[in-house]
């Protein structure tokens, strides 16, 4: 009987086994031919971001959804393969896709417990997951999983499999693939991490958010020790390399995009240059776009301009706290979290970071920064915002527990500082091409992404008064023509609108003074009387040479004074004629684009000067201007800029009226640099918001370095120049036209080089400053050189 029972159910289990087989052999050969193509990993293209460059390769920018950066296997290092391997399939190179013994040791999981729950995925079956499938735990997934994985072994190398998971996976900090996740987490490359952080980087593709050490650090070495075990245990590394490796503190990555090389603006320019030609493309194709911006200058630009504008505002009072969390109501159990959070939601401005005050008073101040520090600022530290410690401001202005403040931590300590209310822009480029060397749009990106170089249009107040010298010089005034500065009052009908009566910035006149000494000392009374003699529609038209366009530059006689609309990027194109010889070049930011692969899709071929840019005016005029321009700094109102103790140097600073912007630009003939200080919502500057005293000085501030080591650039006068030397201001050589080709017969200088009309003005001499220029020595140099 038993004999019976025994083989009746031998012969059940075997008919069902048979059965089992059967239906397998049939749901495999009803869906393997419906299992999608491979072709998406034999033809593998990952969406990679773009990836923006300076010209020497540092990373400024990446944009997409996806951090992605492509590796062949063959170039990962050996043990970061181990470690791979040591954590999700150390029997990968042995089986043929699906690991027997694990999915058996799953699937009885699955059925004592009722529900599938857990797997045994090899590598071949997360990549046929990763690409294929979806996520949910089911029997029909699980199957189809382990057909494709079966498909996958037949069709592609083990190699080439763990190049494609190696590339694929999402391993949190919106990192796919270890190469993108070595940078996200270490900010290094893959061959440049140690065993221990290979092992944390292992360990992720089980539960990248719950073993993330951003997020969950204590997780993250649990995991850690486990793959560093595996590892150990597998023979792939010594007991001496498994203990040095457990000891290892973690280092994660502080420096991101954002507070690395400073160059959001430029990457934001290349972002959308790169979507009108590719559209969406441009952020899943890896294209790698390599500008003109050089690092070094880029960081001397950046930190100037911060410094600059750091100045200016500390000269202003504190303002107060940025903003204000409740910890009344926070347990202390809770308290550290709740500050976190809070830091979290708010970025670091350069080395500004934000602090939550645990406790204030007049004495010192307890604050909470990010990384769950505590820091003490005390003495110093406290001196700029010392009113708001005080009971007798407002709440809202008074440093309290709960307020949210700025600090700068040094060698020194800590010390409270606040977010600048003034903005401001800096660009320079090689005038001789175009090509951008620097550009910061603003004081900080995160705070508005408004690019002050390339979209604020302001009024550029005396930078643009070389402009119209130039246009004086081309139709027959010299350097040492003799202008009236003396009080003018313009009629209504002139400029169409009322009565103006211009004054000069210092509210003095010099008299009759050279265009040379007017020029050095911004006087406004004599490019008035310049403009007036060559006419503002001839004017108008001659910026067009320097690409200012009409409307920006409305034909009225206070166009003399800057009274039209330029960005400090058209003025740094326009001031590059000057610096070049007197060629239209344009500026430009890209150098070149390259596929995925390095593949040069596009390079820019810059209009050169002295090659193939336009002529914009006389190679004689530029000199001449651009050695006027030279006083300015020497004595004039950049005087400051001699403490670079160049020689070489040209430029014009720029006040509006009421201060409401500060504008410095110059050059030398390598090197063309202009700045601009104001509000976004014009209003004044205050006392310290003249172009000398505002923007000269981040001028100076970058000039230092990025000229420093190089000689001066002294270029010699060209065809049609002649000079005599010793003539001008202060035994300086004087340059004239050889000849002068006079467009408008009507003007005419008389035989004491002076403007017509402007002698029977002429001021006591007793208003000219004490540094003026003697009168008659300049008319006798007009009279021996001119007729």
């Amino acid at each position: 009987m038993l004999r019976r029972i025994l083989t009746i159910s031998a012969g059940v289990i075997a008919g069902l086994a048979i059965l089992l087989v059967g239906l397998a052999v049939i749901a495999i050969l009803v869906t393997y031919p419906r299992l999608p193509s491979l072709d998406v990993l034999t033809d593998y293209r990952p969406k990679i971001p773009l990836r923006v460059y300076t010209q020497d390769k540092v990373l400024i920018g990446e944009f997409g959804e996806e951090r992605r950066s492509f590796s062949r296997i063959g170039d990962v290092p050996q043990l970061m393969k181990q470690a791979l391997l040591s954590a999700e399939d150390e029997r990968f190179y042995q089986h043929g896709g699906i690991d027997y013994i694990g999915v058996m040791r799953a699937v009885m999981g699955n059925i004592v417990s009722g529900r599938a729950h857990s797997g045994a995925s090899t590598i071949t079956m997360q990549v046929a997951k990763n690409f294929f499938l979806s996520s949910e735990k089911t029997f029909s997934r699980k199957f189809n999983e382990a057909l494709l994985a079966f498909k996958i072994e037949h069709t592609l190398s083990k190699d080439q499999i763990l190049e494609l998971y190696f590339n694929q996976i999402y391993l949190g900090q919106r990192a796919y693939g270890f190469s993108a996740a070595a940078q996200a987490y270490f900010g290094r490359p893959l061959q440049n991490l140690s065993i221990a952080e290979m092992a944390m980087l292992a360990g992720l593709p089980k539960a990248p958010s719950s073993y993330n050490p951003v997020v969950n650090p204590q997780r993250a070495k649990l995991r850690q020790s486990y793959v560093l075990r595996r590892m150990f245990e597998l023979r792939y590394i010594t007991a001496e390399q498994y203990e040095a490796a457990k000891a290892e503190p973690l280092r994660l990555a502080t420096a991101t995009l954002d507070a690395s090389l400073p160059g959001q603006y430029m990457a934001e320019m290349v972002r959308q240059a790169m979507y009108e030609r590719y559209k969406d493309g441009a952020y899943t194709e890896g294209f790698r776009v390599f500008t003109t911006v050089d690092s070094r200058h880029q960081q001397w630009a950046f930190d100037a301009l911060r410094a600059g504008l750091m100045d200016y505002d500390r000269r202003q009072p504190y303002r107060g706290p940025e903003s204000f969390v409740d910890l009344s109501k926070v347990d202390e159990a809770d308290l550290e979290e709740t500050l976190d959070e809070t830091l979290s939601a708010i970025r670091d401005s350069g080395n500004m970071q934000p602090a939550v005050v645990l406790a204030a008073s007049p004495s010192g101040v307890d604050a909470y920064v990010r990384g769950g520090r505590k820091i003490q600022i005390r003495g110093r530290g406290l001196a700029f915002a010392h009113s708001a410690l005080s009971e007798r401001v407002t709440p809202a202005q008074r440093i309290r527990r709960g307020a949210i403040i700025r600090v700068v931590e040094d060698d020194k300590g800590a010390s409270i500082v606040q977010m600048p209310a003034v903005e401001g822009a800096f660009v320079s480029m090689d005038p001789t091409t175009g090509a951008i060397r620097s550009l910061v749009g603003g004081f900080d990106f995160n705070r508005s992404s408004f690019n002050h170089v390339t979209q604020a249009m302001r009024q550029p107040g005396s930078t643009f008064k070389p402009f119209i010298y130039s246009a004086g010089l081309d139709r027959g005034f010299t350097p040492s023509t003799m202008i009236n500065d003396a009080p003018l009052t313009i009629d209504p009908q002139t400029i169409g609108g009322q009565k103006w009566d211009p004054k000069n910035d210092d509210g003095r006149f010099a008299g009759m003074i050279t265009m040379r000494r007017a020029l050095a000392l911004s006087k406004n009374l004599v490019s008035i009387r310049i403009l007036m003699a060559i006419g503002t529609d001839f004017a108008q038209q001659y910026v067009q040479h320097f690409g200012f366009e009409p409307k920006n530059v409305p034909a009225y006689l206070t166009m003399a004074l800057g009274a039209g609309m330029a960005s400090p990027l058209q003025m740094a194109e326009g001031y590059s004629v000057f610096a070049n010889g007197g060629y239209r070049t344009r500026a430009y930011f890209i150098d070149h684009i390259e596929d995925s692969s390095g593949r040069v899709l596009a390079r820019t071929a810059p209009a050169v000067a002295g090659q193939n840019a336009p002529r914009a005016i006389d190679a004689r005029n530029a000199f001449i201007t651009s050695n006027m321009m030279k006083d300015v700094i020497r004595y004039g109102t950049a005087n400051r800029a001699m403490v670079l103790g160049r020689n070489d140097l040209s430029g014009k600073t720029g006040t509006t009226n009421d201060f409401r912007d500060a504008w410095f630009a110059g050059f030398n003939p390598s090197l063309v640099a202009v700045t601009w200080v104001g509000f976004d919502q014009p209003r004044s500057l205050g006392r310290y918001g003249y172009g000398g005293t505002a923007a000269l000085p981040i001028w100076v501030n970058y000039m230092n370095n990025a000229l420093k080591g190089s000689p001066d650039v002294e270029l010699p006068p060209p065809a049609g120049v002649v000079v005599k030397p010793g003539a001008a201001l202060r035994g300086n050589d004087e340059y004239y036209l050889e000849e002068f080709q006079r467009t408008n017969p009507e003007l005419s200088i008389n035989n004491r080089g002076t403007v017509p009309g402007s002698a029977d003005a002429a001021p006591d001499a007793t208003d000219a400053p004490a540094d003026a220029a003697p009168a008659q020595d300049a008319t006798e140099n007009v009279k021996e050189l001119l007729f």
